[in-house]
């Protein structure tokens, strides 16, 4: 360990000068309302319209619980998480990447290519799930408009995929700023429309009838509720703060919790009013997608057409900003293998690589969406796999290798109980979500025109 470097941090890599990953992808200009934007587009998606989902899943009392314990637990490891990156800041270490921060306080070891290897797999993950429900959105569409239309899901995500390999070449995360103001409007939107619309269903003739009963069988109820944390850990998640607070302008210290507050604010409105709105709506028959339930296959609209129609656009313009939002850790890590800091951002030798590679990586995930089309389950599998060891497990272990708290303070345990419950909680949501994905995999089909709930 270098001379002054405090406990729990190592030396990192200092000169940035020649690193194209930082001074293209990751360059440090923006406000902490910026950072606002991106952690509201990276938390606050299209995922919260499975959120009455998971309620079928636990029911009222403990979905309500979990909701808020989720809420509480993830806000609590973001702000801890920035903290250690102030305090490296302050000590003349600032760090841009997950890797990089992971690298600093466990060192070169396991922990580290964990970090790598699980933020690659959800970044890809959610950028496969925005390009597959793009679709979708476009085909509840083009559905409700021409319903005897020939036209299949597969289609629609290839032409999703075309509009991301365009959207894709914006250079940099800070240049997404405005687009992800746009995109928090957005959910503001959709949800208050989804909300008026399930609430009119709710009091409608035609209602289903309201069954919130669980499961009669208990070990179904298990598995059910742990898929639903699982889901709720997706939903929740972002795995990327690092990166988005790498986008401040030096000194960050201290202006990632003015942007947390803002994005919080956003979910306490948007995640509580779409949970009960849609399960009061539907009970334990909601789908993963109320959007779907909203609009039955053989059933007439259960809400004025045009206000689903409005909230299903709304659904898929924020749906770009997300995938471009979850691509930067992948442009990042292209960037800096192929790019030369030395040419210029939008020079003839950088662009060129720049374009090829970026859709290379579009076309990867649009292929993935249009052969693998499970949406409710890719949210549990990658929540329970992904998100909770980068966002409810490693920040508290970065925290406390690095401030050091006593053995004996509240602080030390109460995160070492956080550690403990939600490792045990990502265990069992694991096995429970591929247990559900294989269960469903008898119904789907390659390149099937239906999404698997």
């Amino acid at each position: 360990m270098e001379e002054g470097t405090p406990p729990g941090c190592f030396p990192a890599e200092n000169g940035r000068e020649d690193d194209a990953g930082v001074q293209f992808v990751l360059e440090s200009k923006g406000k902490w309302w910026h950072a606002g934007y991106h952690l509201t587009t990276a938390i606050v998606g299209p995922t919260i319209l499975a959120l009455p989902y998971t309620f079928s899943g636990m029911g009222w009392t403990v979905g309500f619980f979990c909701l808020t314990v989720m809420g509480l637990v993830t806000f609590y490891s973001y702000y801890l998480m920035s903290k250690v990156l102030d305090h490296c800041e302050k000590q003349g270490r600032r760090h841009f990447r997950f890797r990089e921060l992971a690298a600093d306080v466990f060192g070169a070891g396991w922990i580290f290519y964990f970090v790598i290897i699980i933020q690659t797999a959800v970044n890809t993950g959610v950028a496969i799930g925005t390009i597959l429900l793009s679709g979708e959105c476009i085909e509840i569409v083009y559905s409700s408009i021409f319903p005897d239309g020939s036209l299949k899901l597969y289609e629609f995500i290839a032409m999703v995929t075309v509009l991301m390999i365009f959207l894709s070449q914006f250079p940099s995360f800070h240049s997404l700023r405005h687009i992800n103001l746009i995109s928090l409007l957005l959910c503001l939107g959709y949800t208050s429309l989804v909300v008026g619309a399930c609430i009119h269903a709710g009091l409608s003739n035609n209602s289903p009838p309201k069954d919130y009963s669980l499961d009669p069988s208990e070990s179904t109820r298990t598995f059910n509720a742990f898929t639903s944390i699982s889901i709720l850990a997706a939903i929740f998640g972002n795995g990327i703060l690092p990166e988005i607070q790498a986008t401040l302008a030096p000194p960050a210290t201290g202006k990632m919790l003015k942007g947390l507050l803002m994005c919080y604010t956003v979910i306490f409105f948007t995640f509580y009013s779409s949970s009960i709105s849609g399960y009061w709506a539907f009970g334990n028959t909601v789908n993963s997608n109320i959007l779907k339930s909203l609009l039955p296959d053989n059933a007439p609209a259960l809400a004025p057409v045009w206000v689903i129609g409005l909230a299903v656009i709304f659904v898929l313009l924020q749906l770009f900003a997300i995938g471009l939002v979850y691509s930067q850790v992948a442009y990042e890590i292209m960037e800096k293998k192929s790019a030369d800091v030395n040419q210029g951002m939008f020079s003839k030798r950088n662009l060129i690589p720049r374009l090829l590679l970026r859709s290379l990586y579009i076309i990867f995930c649009g292929i993935f969406a249009a052969m693998l089309p499970f949406f409710g389950d890719i949210n549990g599998v990658v929540g329970s796999i992904g998100f909770i060891p980068l966002d409810f497990v490693l920040p508290m272990l970065l925290y406390n290798m690095t401030f050091k708290p006593s053995r004996t303070s509240f602080t030390f345990w109460f995160n070492v109980s956080i550690m403990f419950v939600f490792t045990g909680v990502g265990f069992l949501g694991a096995f429970s979500s591929i247990r559900q994905l294989v269960l469903d995999a008898s119904s789907f089909k390659l390149f099937s025109s239906n999404v698997v709930d």
